[in-house]
């Protein structure tokens, strides 16, 4: 058979492939980037779902749909939204089948073939796989614990006149590092001037252990004149709710809206009726936030856990940024090791994690690996992280 040539510029995700060598018994996983489903509100769904198709309208949730979105939902997620100080009409988003459907849509609809689109070095895997596959030249932008280096992005921004940049300013995947207030600020103020699309991604932002984190970019535009003109942003339910549902959304300026409809509909038609109006139901049980209570309480014992065992079983072999939120801690291996030969002795030893090499889009360190603490509990943590001081 003859493929299509843009399937020369992609390969299947290394994260999936590792996947196919944990079968072996008694590994443990720190490579997933998955929710932990024993903290998922199971019986707040089941109320919902039984509420939705116990209604008298069940039989339109089972039929086809608007494009755009069941709209009790968007007005659901309107108000969630305003809880977050981002003030969007339900009309200003689109529902999507989970976020990576809405990061799908933008390369759809704004990536040519040779169109430069800027990254953070490392950034989420499968927003690399998804931009090259519609031709994009990926370049990578530095990071450190506050996120992106704005100063080195405005110089790449200046010099490349990138089709948009990807961010995940919140706890990001797979860096774990937050956007100060600050680089917030600046970003959208570089935006408006260099008249750049920007695009945020923040499905971790709610998975905060203490504090809160600085304001999404969406709701910081208000205070930057212009800035929404040139600002996506993507949500999702799925680690905050449960993946399975496949709720996400999109809110962009309504030219991109507009287009990412209609490609969505060559896509989809629309996400399921079904756990659209569930999801909306459950948004109206007030649950959401004793459930959050919950994992937020859970994943900041287990980061703290792997922290401390790293230190102790690792020691100075391994330097890394203590997270705030989200699902992973990033490390570097010092004394130029690397991190993919460590994977092997690793897995001979029952412990998985994820090389940092496929998280770049080009000049990858080899020295990085990715840890998941989400799905694993202390005690699992502590086993799995003394195997990888023995696999040292």
């Amino acid at each position: 058979m003859q493929f299509a040539t843009r399937l020369q510029n992609v390969e299947t995700s290394a994260i999936r492939e590792l996947f196919k060598l944990l079968g072996k018994p008694g590994i443990i996983s720190f490579a997933g980037g998955f929710p932990d489903p024993a903290l998922f509100d199971v019986e707040g769904i089941r109320q919902s779902t039984q509420a939705v198709l116990g209604s008298a309208g069940a039989g339109s949730v089972l039929q086809y749909g608007a494009t755009e979105g069941w709209q009790p939902l968007r007005e659901r997620l309107s108000a969630f939204m305003a809880a977050k100080g981002a003030a969007v009409a339900p009309d200003g988003l689109i529902v999507t089948t989970g976020s990576q459907q809405a990061l799908d849509l933008i390369g759809k609809t704004m990536i040519s073939p040779g169109d430069k689109v800027i990254v953070e070095a490392p950034t989420f895997l499968a927003t690399i796989q998804c931009f090259r596959l519609y031709g994009a030249q990926l370049i990578g932008a530095p990071i450190d614990a506050n996120g992106v280096d704005v100063g080195k992005l405005e110089a790449l921004i200046e010099e490349h006149h990138p089709k948009l940049v990807y961010l995940i300013p919140t706890f990001g995947n797979p860096s774990g590092a937050t956007l100060s207030l600050e680089r917030r600020k600046r970003i959208l103020e570089l935006a408006v001037r260099t008249q750049t699309l920007i695009v945020e991604d923040d499905p971790y932002g709610e998975l905060y252990f203490d504090q809160p984190p600085p304001p999404s970019m969406l709701a910081l535009s208000e205070q930057v004149s212009g800035s929404r003109d040139w600002l996506a942003h993507c949500g999702s339910l799925s680690k905050v709710l449960s993946p399975g549902l496949r709720v996400g959304w999109l809110i962009a300026p309504s030219e991109l809206l507009a287009k990412a409809t209609m490609c969505k509909q060559f896509s989809d038609a629309h996400t399921s009726n079904l756990t659209q109006a569930t999801a909306a139901h459950y948004l109206t049980l007030n649950r959401l936030g004793d459930a959050l209570g919950v994992v937020r309480k859970t994943y900041a014992e287990r980061a703290r856990v792997m922290a401390q065992a790293l230190r102790r079983e690792l020691g100075g072999a391994i330097e890394f940024n203590q997270p705030q939120g989200g699902m992973f801690f990033w490390a570097r291996l010092t004394q130029g090791r690397n991190a993919a030969d460590f994977a092997k002795r690793a897995i001979d030893q029952g412990v998985a994690f994820v090389p940092g090499a496929p998280f770049f889009a080009h000049d990858p360190d080899l020295s990085t690996l990715r840890l998941s603490f989400a799905t694993a509990d202390v005690a699992k943590i502590e086993e799995g992280i003394g195997r990888l001081g023995r696999a040292l």
